[in-house]
Order: structure tokens, then C-alpha cells, then sequence
């Protein structure tokens, strides 16, 4: 029997996602570049629903499934793809469709889904979120392309993605690089996340004096409230875990110098260049930049001086609060960017909806997401969430707080990079006058020694020096 759908690429992911499906009911091929991985892993399909069929060769693994074709590629993204969509394109028909499932720069996919305009073979691109546990029990899945794709790979799609509430979280959100870029942001909003648990955590340690499990304990309090999040619960998780070699924290034996993929750098990158304000996410990926300077920081430590002063140490219930403000803000800016590109590219991309894709089995799933979907088929002003009525109440209510941790922060001398970049952007976002005029200002008056007459209604008076 011809496979319902194609898996190319045998890693974490490719094997978790091809096993789902198979769970599901499908007939699925796949294949690997290196032959040898293909037999383990038909080993682990016994007693699935589906049947799992294993190819070596490209042409054989192609032939197997029924056209028209759904192929998802999930192998490294770049060059390896490219290379991919050249030997695989001779070998599809009219109406078949290539994924790539990667984390894939949404200009690619453009560029990508461009090239094959005209060969009759559709390209997706499809942001998966999760993890391998998300991918093989169910992930968020964010699909770009064209309405003929999403028609074929919609059944599979659906059935594989994780649910809330019996609702799959995946959706076809827009065509071209759509999938791939709000993916990019979904992780970007997720630095800023992780970020502020990590200065929250900061606090409590070098300013509060707290054990790790006492701190992991107050995460898990806060997973029952308005901040209930996959991040907060398993913040809670790693702060109670022991090494056993040491009999210390794990924490404590963690080096305190973060990765990070490139997903969150994107994010900043392409808000910059739409002309929008990421400074939470910005922060976080510069946090986390810094952080690997782990020899400069050992050596500054004795040769600059913090100039700290002894402050209040913020209690439990502003920490929650300001972690509240702090991650709406975040969210905020994250779907300003994608209100912004959806324009800029013409996408149409439905903010409601992306936030309840994102209410399961991905990273940054939480309770506010609802708020945000409802926030964004509500009254909207000025297509700005944190404007929403919701949204105004929430932070009326929440933004004290944050004003008061980020300032007993500074007194302390302990970073906040990003949930002070947030409270900034509430701020400059909560003053019709602003100090842009003085930078304006000081570039004409360098550019021409004079100025340009723009007043505060926006009229054009001509220019004066």
C-alpha cells in the first residue's frame, strides 16, 4: 500500500514526528541520508496503528508514497536543504509538496518557495515546536505555504499536533515564509520568557539570599495562577533537582554561560528592519551573548565597582506581578512584529488564532494565551494588544509591581536586562511626548546645521537653521 505521507531525516525530531503519525493510523515512508540509521529505527514502530516502511534510496522512498506527494523534510536547515530540494524536484509531479520542518530563516523560505513557482512542486515552510516530546506526543505546528499544501498535509497535520481542548494547535497561518517567521518570533517571545524567570531567579538567590529548591518551590506556586506556563513549571523542576555525583543543586553545577540556535537573534534582526521595537527580546539574546564572556565576567567582578546600595528585596507577590507585566509586554512586542511583517508581506496573518496554537505543546504555552487570543477579537485600538481593554487592566494592576522589583534591581546592582527593557517600552509607549524630537533634532542640526519644522501635529513647515 502507497505511505499517506513521506519522513526524510531520522534525527530527534524527524524520528519522534514520523512515529506520531504512524500512531496515528498513517502509512508512512521514510529515509535517511545515512542508510545505517533506517533498521534501529523500524525497530521501534512495532505494535503503531500505521505501518512504517523503510527506503535507502531517494527514488525508491519517493515512489512509495501516493501522489500526490507530502514529503516533511526535517534535516538541517541552509545548504543541506537546498541541496535536498535539488535531487528530490526530478523526482516529484505536478501537485506535490515538499515541507521543510526545520528551523528555517523565513527569508529562505521565500527564496525557496520562489524558485519552485512554476514547477508545479509547493514548498512549506513549517515552524514545529515542542521538543522531541512535543514532536512524538504532539507539537504546535505553524504551516506557511499555499492553500493546495495545506488541503493535502491538513488531515495529517491535524491529527499529529498536540490539542487544547480537544482544538489541534496548528494552522495554516499564512503562504510563503509565514510559517517559519512566526515560529522565529514564537522563540523569540520565548528568550524573553525564559530571561525574566532567570532574573527572577536572580533576585532570590543574590539578593534574597534563597536555596534553589525554596526558589523552585515559588515557581511551583506561580504554576496554579495567571502565570501557569510550561516555562514556570519546569523552572520549578530544575530548581528541585539534585546532581548525584555532588549531592549539590544541579543549578549550582550548570556553568552559567547559555547557548542559543539563532531563532532569537532572527527575531531581533527582523524587527529592526521592520521598523519595530523587540527590546525585551533583544535583551534576552544579548544576555545570553554575554554570558558566554564567562572569563571577562570572573575578572570584572573584582575590577568594577556596582556602586550598589542596600535596597528592599521585593517580595513573592511583586515578583509575580512583575514577571506578569513583564511577559505580556514580551508577548506585545512579539506580536507587534508579526502584525507589522503580515503587512509588510502581504500574509493576512489571524493573531487570534496564532496565540491558541500556541496553548499547546509548545515551549511558550500559558495561561495568558487565552487573554491574548480573546485581546485580539476584542476591541483593538490602534492594533496594539497591550491597548486592548484586558490588557490596560492587567497592567494598571501589574506594572507597579515591575516598577518596584526593576528599582530594588539597580539599588542591589543585580541585572534586569529584560524585564527593564520592558518596563521601558510601557513607559515610552505610556507618554505622548517623548524625547525622539531631541534626537531628531541633534541629526538635522549635524546633517545641515538646521532643522527640519515637523510640529507635534505632524505638519511640515519648511526647514530653518
Amino acid at each position: 500500500m502507497a505511505a499517506d505521507i513521506g519522513v526524510y531525516g531520522l534525527g530527534t525530531m524527524g524520528s519522534a514526528l514520523a512515529l506520531n503519525l504512524a500512531e496515528k493510523g498513517f502509512e508512512v515512508a521514510v529515509s535517511n541520508r545515512e542508510a545505517d540509521w533506517i533498521g534501529p529505527f523500524l525497530s521501534e514502530t512495532e505494535g503503531l496503528t500505521g505501518a512504517v516502511r523503510g527506503f535507502e534510496e531517494l527514488a525508491d522512498f519517493v515512489g512509495a508514497i501516493k501522489a500526490p506527494r507530502t514529503i516533511l523534510f526535517m534535516i538541517p536547515s541552509g545548504a543541506p536543504m537546498d541541496v535536498m530540494i535539488k535531487e528530490v524536484t526530478p523526482l516529484l509531479s505536478d501537485g506535490d509538496t515538499i515541507i521543510d520542518g526545520g528551523n528555517a530563516d523565513f527569508n529562505d523560505t521565500r527564496a525557496r518557495t520562489k524558485r519552485l513557482e512554476g514547477t508545479g512542486v509547493h514548498f512549506v515552510g513549517m515552524g514545529v515546536s515542542g521538543g522531541a516530546e512535543g514532536a512524538r506526543h504532539g507539537p504546535s505546528m505553524m504551516v506557511g505555504g499555499s492553500h493546495h499544501a495545506w488541503a493535502q498535509f491538513r488531515p495529517m497535520a491535524e491529527a499529529m499536533a498536540a490539542r487544547f481542548e480537544d482544538d489541534p494547535c496548528v494552522a495554516h497561518v499564512g503562504p510563503d515564509g509565514a510559517g517559519h517567521f512566526v515560529k522565529t518570533v514564537h522563540n523569540g517571545i520565548e528568550y524573553a520568557d525564559m530571561q525574566m524567570i532567570a532574573e527572577v531567579y536572580g533576585i532570590q538567590r543574590d539578593v534574597a539570599g534563597m536555596a534553589p529548591a525554596d526558589i523552585g518551590a515559588m515557581f511551583g506556586r506561580w504554576a496554579g495562577g495567571p502565570l501557569a506556563s510550561y516555562l514556570v513549571e519546569i523552572s520549578h523542576s530544575v530548581l528541585q533537582a539534585v546532581d548525584a555525583e555532588t549531592g549539590k543543586p544541579m543549578i549550582d553545577v550548570i556553568l552559567d554561560s547559555a547557548g542559543q540556535k539563532g531563532t532569537g537573534r532572527w527575531t531581533v534582526i527582523e524587527a529592526l528592519k521592520l521598523g519595530q521595537s523587540a527590546s525585551a527580546i533583544e535583551a534576552a539574546v544579548g544576555a545570553r551573548g554575554w554570558s558566554s564572556q564567562k572569563e571577562v565576567r570572573v575578572a570584572a567582578q573584582d575590577m568594577l565597582e556596582s556602586g550598589a546600595s542596600a535596597s528592599t528585596t521585593p517580595g513573592e507577590d511583586d515578583l509575580a506581578s512583575a514577571m506578569l507585566a513583564g511577559r505580556i509586554l514580551a508577548h506585545a512586542q512579539g506580536f507587534a512584529v508579526l502584525s507589522t511583517a503580515s503587512e509588510a508581506f502581504d500574509w493576512s496573518l489571524d493573531m487570534a488564532r496564532i496565540a491558541e496554537i500556541w496553548r499547546a505543546g509548545c515551549i511558550i504555552r500559558s495561561a495568558l494565551l487565552d487573554e491574548f487570543a480573546d485581546a485580539f477579537r476584542g476591541e483593538l485600538p490602534h492594533g496594539q494588544m497591550i491597548l486592548a481593554p484586558a490588557m490596560v487592566e492587567r497592567l494598571a494592576a501589574s506594572v507597579p509591581s515591575l516598577r518596584r522589583v526593576v528599582a530594588a534591581a539597580s539599588l542591589a546592582g543585580q541585572p534586569l536586562p529584560a524585564l527593564s527593557a520592558a518596563l521601558s517600552w510601557h513607559d515610552s509607549m505610556a507618554r505622548a511626548r517623548g524625547t525622539a524630537d531631541m534626537i531628531q533634532g541633534l541629526r538635522d542640526y549635524f546633517g545641515n546645521h538646521g532643522f527640519r519644522r515637523i510640529d507635534r501635529d505632524g505638519d511640515h513647515h519648511g526647514s530653518w537653521g
